[in-house]
């Protein structure tokens, strides 16, 4: 077969002349911020809709806020939150690109929003969530270990809940793309043989026990 390309005048693995989609992602990790609408059932039967984003490079999670009516005017206030808390946090000058469905709750007017701060909205496809896996995969996890483990009672709890859930995943929960760490929490150091000997761990638990953390004891 090489023989056949090389007379061809054919490499046999000729560059792309276009970025593939998991390209893309990969390349601009550090730019992309991803954002999904989850929606859960309190134990009145009341729905409420849940909105967060993510960073794709540092994986921190940000629950932009939860409510029972998602109106435009609730949405727009919301991404206009999520700018200024960027601008606060020093992360709007590296963010360019926003991902997201074609869910009839964003209202057009989010993009012109976005826009002015430099950040280009990037739409999936219908009917492919894999087009926005980053979040995705967040929305199964907190489902996983949040939602399917928790009744909860009302929008009150239900924000307790989530804003424990958001510290426990940034600030503890560690991540293999992070090579263990944190989002906002570095890498641990190894231990030693002697401090392995001497190790002392400490637990912590949030939400009534519901999630269980574990820290080196000084």
């Amino acid at each position: 077969m090489w023989e056949i390309l090389k007379t061809a005048g054919v490499d046999p693995a000729p560059s792309r002349a276009t970025v593939t989609w998991a390209g893309f992602l990969r390349s601009q990790a550090e730019a992309i911020l991803a954002m999904d609408f989850i929606k859960t059932v309190t134990l009145t039967g009341q729905r409420q809709y849940i909105l967060a984003a993510i960073h794709h490079a540092g994986q921190r999670v940000r629950i932009l806020g939860t409510t029972a009516h998602p109106t435009h005017a609730w949405v727009t206030q919301v991404i206009r939150n999520l700018l200024m808390d960027l601008d606060d946090t020093g992360y709007l000058a590296q963010i360019r690109f926003l991902i997201r469905d074609r869910d009839a709750k964003y209202p057009e007017l989010i993009a012109k929003i976005l826009g002015v701060a430099g950040i280009a909205t990037v739409l999936t496809g219908v009917r492919m969530p894999r087009m926005n896996f980053i979040i995705e995969r967040w929305v199964k996890t907190l489902r996983t270990e949040r939602l399917d483990r928790t009744l909860i009672w009302s929008q009150t709890h239900l924000r307790h809940a989530l804003r424990e859930y958001e510290r426990h995943y940034n600030e503890h929960r560690t991540h293999r793309s992070l090579a263990t760490a944190a989002p906002l929490r570095a890498r641990l150091q190894p231990l030693e043989p002697g401090q392995i000997e001497r190790l002392t761990v400490g637990q912590q638990d949030r939400l009534g026990g519901v999630i269980h953390e574990y820290r080196h004891a000084a």
